[in-house]
């Protein structure tokens, strides 16, 4: 079963700083801060357990639906490959055949030694969701990185002004000093570490690459140079048209994870050359 997955100890670790994080934000320095009975304290939890409530559902989300898997059933389709030479037809299909699972790969499908299946426009298997991120869950894992992210910052700047306005000369112990310290420092390593991923992932989602894309575009735009040639990625459409086939056409639902009615099947993408 699917809530099988969160029997894992990375998932529990996840949750647990998850509710550390709430914790020391909203009852001990929003608290510290302005009181979370004031009008301002109760304001900044509001808004801070609104953020906690988006990342725990993205969590949830990126863990239980399923990337998307190659189905036995799948044959590719070699007529609009250009080829016209039956054994070169055949050389094709072969050439797409899975020696793992014995399946034949969709475009940007790969195999996962973990899940042990081709997964649809695998991006990575990642260890904190035990899932793989692919064709269905990219947009929840996105929206996860982006809630964490901003969630992470805002819990920081929490941190560091509360320690700024508390009177220490008369407040403070020198354990509750290094709390403070250690807490800051912490929480901006969290959002610098979270802050990188999502700046890394915006990066693929406006050229519309995975992870493992963009490391073979690595090796294929070095071996087009040396033969004095140019690479494009295949599936670079234009900004826009990139940032909509993950998040979708509506900016309203660009930022809710479950929103991806306007996926397919995940076994055809477009390239530039059909709008040629």
């Amino acid at each position: 079963m699917k809530w099988q997955r969160f029997l894992s100890i990375p998932i529990f670790a996840v949750l647990l700083l998850m509710g550390f994080v709430c914790y020391i934000t909203v009852f001990i320095f929003i608290e510290d801060w302005v009181g979370l009975q004031s009008s301002a304290g109760s304001l900044n939890a509001l808004i801070f357990t609104v953020l906690a409530s988006l990342c725990l559902f993205s969590f949830s989300s990126c863990v239980l639906i399923d990337p998307g898997y190659a189905t036995a059933s799948y044959i590719p389709d070699v007529e609009d490959s250009g080829v016209s030479d039956q054994e070169a037809k055949t050389n094709v299909i072969q050439s797409r055949r899975c020696d793992k699972c014995s399946t034949y790969k969709p475009p940007r499908a790969h195999h996962c030694r973990v899940c042990r299946r081709c997964v649809l426009r695998m991006d990575h298997h990642c260890l904190w969701v035990n899932n793989c991120v692919g064709y269905w869950n990219y947009k929840a894992f996105f929206t996860l990185v982006l809630y964490t992210t901003i969630g992470s910052l805002y819990s920081t700047t929490i941190v560091i002004t509360c320690a700024f306005q508390k009177d220490w000369e008369f407040g403070g112990s020198g354990s509750l000093k290094v709390f403070y310290v250690t807490c800051a420092v912490t929480m901006a390593a969290l959002t610098l570490t979270l802050g990188t991923l999502l700046g890394w992932h915006v990066y693929l989602i406006i050229r519309n690459m995975t992870t493992i894309e963009y490391y073979e575009a690595i090796r294929t735009e070095w071996l087009a140079r040396k033969s004095g040639q140019s690479y494009r990625h295949p599936y670079n459409l234009s900004v826009y048209k990139n940032i909509t086939s993950v998040l979708g056409p509506n900016m309203m639902k660009w930022l809710w994870p479950v929103a991806v009615s306007h996926l397919k099947d995940g076994l055809v993408f477009p390239t530039p050359r059909d709008n040629s």
